[in-house]
């Protein structure tokens, strides 16, 4: 009898597939609102658990913030807490920013602590105020609205250059991708065995049954090209009628 894939294993959050929680920092959010002033930058820190370091600055209360370092801040450097001068690193409402800023870790809805654009080297760009609300292009190419009560820190997100470095040797890809709770290497079904997966086998390497899976397929099958969702299905014919 077979068994569930790797990949299907690695989703059920073993400790076998799951990222060192030891070695993290704490979650990044945006600090509260009642937090109003300027901040220091006092360290910069790497976060092995995420692709972009780390800032600790020392807030308006004295109180130590943890935040995304965003590209080019350094320490020393002075940080706005939703009022001041809207340069990077700053935390602001999106009504407080100007038309073609760059911004990072934008909320979805106001004060849950930013939630969109959070790896590194990521941006969106601010392109419009209207109405309560503010377009921002995403890193995608999608345009989407927000209030302008919610907040986002001006700049890209630091550590945009991240996929550039060589590698060199498989031990350094196995670390880091150990860190972010990924696989270091993706191997190719049909050159497992028949009980590691459903394409292995065979006398040469070949799918040897249909690559596509109806949704209905139990766990273990599941693998391949899925087919057209029913919702699909009744979309398109909806159009057809239309």
């Amino acid at each position: 009898m077979g068994k569930r894939i790797i990949s299907r294993r690695r989703g059920s959050g073993t400790p076998t597939y799951q990222s060192p929680s030891h070695r993290h920092h704490g979650p990044i959010y945006h600090p509260s609102e009642a937090m109003v002033g300027d901040g220091k930058v006092v360290s910069i820190q790497m976060a092995p658990g995420r692709s972009a370091p780390v800032v600790e600055v020392t807030g308006p209360d004295g109180s130590t913030v943890r935040m995304l370092a965003t590209a080019g801040i350094a320490t020393g450097d002075t940080v706005a807490f939703h009022e001041g001068k809207v340069d990077r690193g700053s935390i602001m409402p999106l009504s407080r920013i100007p038309d073609g800023t760059l911004v990072c870790n934008i909320e979805v809805k106001p004060f849950d602590g930013g939630r969109l654009v959070r790896a590194a080297g990521g941006s969106a760009l601010v392109t419009a105020h209207a109405a309560g609300e503010v377009t921002i292009q995403l890193p995608s190419g999608d345009f989407k609205r927000f209030l302008e009560t919610c907040r986002a820190q001006v700049g890209a997100v630091g550590g945009g250059g991240r996929l550039e470095r060589p590698i060199i040797k498989a031990g350094k890809k196995f670390h880091m991708t150990r860190s972010l709770a990924r696989a270091p290497l993706k191997v190719r079904g049909v050159a497992m065995n028949p009980v590691n997966h459903p394409f292995g086998g065979g006398a040469h390497q070949h799918v040897g049954r249909p690559s596509t899976v109806s949704s209905g397929t139990w766990p273990g099958a599941k693998v391949g090209r899925f087919s057209r969702s029913i919702r699909k299905k009744r979309r398109k014919d909806r159009e057809k009628r239309t």
